[in-house]
């Protein structure tokens, strides 16, 4: 069970965290999770380079380390680069000091001022921890739209047609560049693009929307 629109509730219980940003203006911030992975990850390069949109990919360090070349693509190609620990960690099920030290191991390749908790989960002890250890401004980013591409149980079009109706001016969205997830965002991303291009939407990465965020709001 997961909600396609991230509640107003939900938002004010971890105001510290990112949940999407201003919404006076007409911009989505796209993100993609648990990358890069061959095939995927080329194909969501080419996807975003075709609508000039960019995006912040919350990297698992362990892919990192082994597609070092596609790491490099991505960020060659303007995108902003996130945290997503280096084993895609659940929190909730981890004690903060190996949860601390995943963290940490990515952060050596990244060295990256976001960072996304794997599958939303987090505790606050561990919220308090990573922004202990990290050297730079941690900003914790959550999501205003989820996806659902990494729903095997979900067709395409209707991933579409929940990611359509849940965007809004500042919304964060997510995505997974991963081969779970590929049916699914192969079908929808193209068309979402097209889509919010037509309704005149910029595709903007995180670092340039700082100024702009809203910490649970």
């Amino acid at each position: 069970m997961y909600l396609i629109k991230t509640p107003l509730l939900l938002k004010k219980l971890y105001p510290g965290l990112i949940w999407n940003f201003d919404r006076d203006r007409r911009r989505i911030y796209l993100s993609f999770d648990d990358g890069p992975i061959p095939i995927v990850t080329p194909f969501v390069l080419k996807i975003l380079k075709r609508y000039n949109a960019k995006a912040t990919f919350f990297c698992i360090g362990d892919n990192v380390q082994k597609h070092p070349k596609l790491f490099e693509q991505v960020k060659a190609a303007g995108h902003a680069i996130g945290n997503h620990t280096f084993n895609h960690l659940r929190g909730w099920s981890t004690d903060t000091q190996t949860y601390t030290e995943n963290f940490k191991k990515c952060d050596e390749l990244l060295h990256s001022p976001l960072f996304r908790p794997p599958h939303g989960r987090i505790k606050r002890e561990q919220i308090k921890a990573l922004r202990a250890a990290a050297d730079n401004d941690l900003k914790i980013v959550m999501w205003d739209v989820l996806s659902g591409d990494f729903d095997i149980g979900l067709k395409p079009e209707q991933c579409l047609k929940n990611v359509l109706s849940a965007t809004e001016n500042g919304s964060v969205v997510v995505f997974h560049d991963s081969l779970k997830a590929f049916p699914r965002l192969e079908y929808v991303l193209p068309r979402a693009l097209e889509y919010w291009n037509k309704m005149g939407y910029e595709f903007v990465r995180m670092e340039d929307g700082r100024s702009k965020m809203e910490d649970g709001l």
